[in-house]
């Protein structure tokens, strides 16, 4: 018998890292969209729009992947300082994913959590924002979770380094 795979979408990722440094650290760290550029496999410029960055602050971010590059608008919804960073992302003003850092203390260091939702199932042009996810960043949307953890694991051992780094 041959083997079967599950063709269930992943609709959610999240990743942690333990990281030797106090939680004001890396909230101030990852809550400045623009750093995103530092440690992001993805990412490769940010554009604030509103400043400070607050609940409901607005910018646009800068992808590549390969050959691939695309931007995508972003409205943070939870700015919760030394607890909790979360930003909505839209693609020509439709809904694509909800992405966030939850940051506990634990003892003198700080777990980091940074996780992902699926947004395009949530809305009546879900599959048009699946082909064009498809046609922007070349990865089909039952592949972008896996994807997704990835660059979360990348992406959590950069933060982890640039912050345990002394100065």
């Amino acid at each position: 018998m041959g083997s079967t795979q599950s063709t269930e979408r992943e609709w959610v990722a999240e990743e942690s890292v333990l990281i030797d440094a106090p939680a004001e650290k890396v909230f101030a760290a990852v809550s400045d969209p623009r750093r995103a550029a530092e440690w992001s496999p993805e990412v490769f410029h940010v554009r604030l729009r509103d400043s400070p960055v607050e609940e409901g602050s607005r910018f646009t971010g800068f992808n590549r992947r390969g050959p691939f590059v695309w931007f995508t608008n972003c409205e943070v919804t939870a700015h919760v300082p030394e607890r909790a960073h979360a930003f909505r992302v839209y693609s020509f003003g439709m809904d694509v994913a909800l992405w966030g850092y939850r940051v506990e203390p634990v003892g003198g260091s700080t777990r980091l959590t940074e996780y992902w939702h699926d947004l395009r199932r949530d809305h009546w042009s879900a599959g048009l924002v699946s082909l064009m996810g498809r046609v922007f960043t070349g990865v089909r949307a039952d592949r972008r979770a896996a994807l997704n953890r990835e660059g979360m694991r990348a992406t959590l051992n950069r933060i982890k380094a640039a912050l345990e780094t002394p100065v």
